[in-house]
């Protein structure tokens, strides 16, 4: 009778055991989502190195779920480039294009308009009350690649909360379920 008592405590011991390592490979995986965050961070000089297109504005250029990855260089804005930019009290940034570049001569300072490919007028309407241009600091990043379609889980996810919750906690308990 004491070895059965003792082969379920070894067995407890083991699922245990089990279950901490999993959990502990849990651990791992995000942390290393987060170095790998960080690390592009670095790399790109954008504080957000990958955006997802939310809108139709840039049709036929970009289209909803189109996921962009964006760099933060030196260089000067030129018209023409597609930049993402936050804009004073809102939350969410937008990715347009740059129509026009205003430098001033005595401080240096750029001033920026955008406009939405698909959008008939420019952006001063999204941009902070009594504000006509955007200055560099409002700037994320420049696009420098793109992946059709692939930020749609992302729309999904947003628009329907329940549905992330669901997939995060499923993937949780995949990870720390698995017998590997």
């Amino acid at each position: 009778m004491e070895w059965i008592r003792e082969s379920v405590d070894s067995i407890k011991s083991i699922q245990f055991r089990q279950t901490l390592s999993q959990a502990v490979n849990l651990g791992l995986i995000l942390t290393s989502a987060l170095i790998i965050w960080k690390g592009l961070i670095c790399i790109t000089g954008s504080e957000s190195p990958v955006v997802v297109v939310l809108s139709e504005s840039m049709e036929p250029g970009f289209q909803r779920g189109d996921i962009l990855f964006l760099h933060m260089s030196k260089d000067p804005i030129r018209a023409g480039e597609i930049i993402v930019f936050n804009v004073d009290g809102h939350d969410i940034p937008i990715v347009h294009r740059v129509i026009k570049v205003h430098e001033r001569q005595d401080t240096g300072e750029v001033y920026i308009l955008t406009k939405g490919d698909n959008n008939h007028e420019d952006d001063r309407v999204l941009y902070a009350q009594g504000q006509h241009w955007l200055q560099r600091h409002h700037v994320m990043g420049r696009a420098v690649g793109f992946l059709p379609y692939v930020g749609w889980m992302t729309i999904i996810m947003t628009e329907k909360p329940v549905i992330k919750y669901i997939i995060i906690g499923a993937l949780g308990l995949l990870v720390i379920t698995s017998k590997d």
